[in-house]
């Protein structure tokens, strides 16, 4: 499975829900009292809260919620012997068992060891929910909602999210917040969203984390809480998720929720720009161009500029930052960026060919060796 971009009407609803989810935040140069250049933050938060995920579980995940503990279907499965897992789960699942009836409709829509076949699948996932597995009803529920192996029906998918997370099934939980908070499948309600999503980011899933934080930041659907909000868009930060990156290094450099922490911020732009992210690279290239957290580097600046560019994003403030660099410079920079994240191969054939060099002896060292 893959995670699914949010649809418009959700986009809508949560640009109603307040002025920070609608504005993206945007970094631009101005001058303190002093004239020296700084990075005005103040746009804040990036997200367009939340997006509808598809999780895709693990091997851990598919052990503990299949079987709840290890057996020889499940061993198999995991050391990749599909075809194995399928004949020791397949008597099992025609009694009813509908651990078993998961682990089947698992290895059907994802192809595993057999052609994938969704429709097969589905099948495998409606008897497991029937008999009251909570992921297959979760599985079910994503198959309605983008209509594979099944008619596409929201409704349905609504049901059995709700189905999926009445038993505590986090990406259940944070997919019916979305819902909830779009109003079209389920009540409009934003108390209901935030618990449920608040349940889903107590269980750890970084989605649910960083959409509930900004929900905290927001004060949709709960009390205002912004050092807690800071707090839950740190911990989906901590998992990997870009979006909360970005958005936790701007609250690190406002000091927003957070102890104001310019070099922590300049951390998580440059940890999400390595990432491939456009918005984090536009964000420390001009840092870079301001020297602000980090040493002023105008053709470092001008290579992360360059990756932003190629991947759309362009930024008039960034470019008035380094109307000052060289010819050399520029073409140094853009050259790199055309081979990053490996070295330009005229840099990587210097590199190599660099002899090591000694050690300088001082004269008096040497006297004395000498003597």
């Amino acid at each position: 499975m893959t995670r699914a971009a949010a649809t418009p009407a959700l986009r809508r609803a949560l640009g109603a829900i307040a002025a920070l989810a609608a504005m993206a935040p945007v970094l631009a140069a101005s001058q303190d009292e002093g004239g020296t250049p700084r990075i005005d933050n103040s746009m804040v938060l990036d997200s367009d809260l939340p997006t509808p995920m598809d999780a895709e579980p693990s091997a851990g995940d598919i052990s503990s919620e299949i079987f709840g503990k290890r057996d020889d279907a499940y061993g198999a499965y995991q050391r990749g012997f599909y075809l194995t897992a399928l004949a020791l789960a397949l008597p099992r699942a025609e009694n009813a068992d509908p651990a078993a009836q998961t682990l089947i409709g698992e290895i059907y829509a994802n192809g595993l060891g057999v052609p994938p076949n969704v429709a097969t699948a589905s099948s495998w996932y409606q008897l497991a929910a029937k008999n009251g597995d909570r992921m297959a009803a979760f599985e079910l529920g994503l198959l309605y909602l983008h209509g594979l192996g099944v008619p596409e029906n929201h409704a349905r998918a609504a049901e059995l999210f709700k189905q999926a997370a009445d038993k505590s099934y986090p990406p259940a939980q944070y997919n019916l917040a979305l819902m909830h908070l779009e109003g079209e499948n389920a009540a409009p309600s934003l108390a209901d969203a935030a618990r449920l999503m608040q349940a889903a980011a107590d269980a750890g899933l970084a989605e649910a984390q960083y959409d509930y934080g900004t929900m905290l930041i927001q004060g949709a659907g709960v009390t205002p809480n912004t050092a807690e909000g800071a707090k839950q868009i740190g911990l989906a930060a901590e998992q990997g998720l870009l979006e909360a990156q970005i958005d936790y290094a701007t609250l690190l450099y406002l000091g927003e929720g957070v102890t104001r922490d310019l070099n922590a911020a300049v951390g998580w732009y440059q940890r999400a720009a390595n990432a491939g992210n456009p918005v984090a690279q536009n964000r420390y290239a001009k840092l870079l161009a301001v020297g602000e957290g980090v040493t002023l580097d105008l053709t470092e600046a001008a290579m992360w500029r360059a990756l932003a560019r190629r991947q759309g994003l362009s930024d008039p403030v960034l470019d008035k930052l380094l109307v000052g660099i060289s010819s050399a410079d520029l073409a140094a920079a853009e050259e790199r960026a055309r081979f990053w994240p490996s070295k330009p191969p005229t840099a990587a054939a210097e590199t190599e060919l660099e002899p090591s060099v000694p050690p300088a002896v001082s004269s008096e060292s040497s006297s004395e060796a000498q003597g």
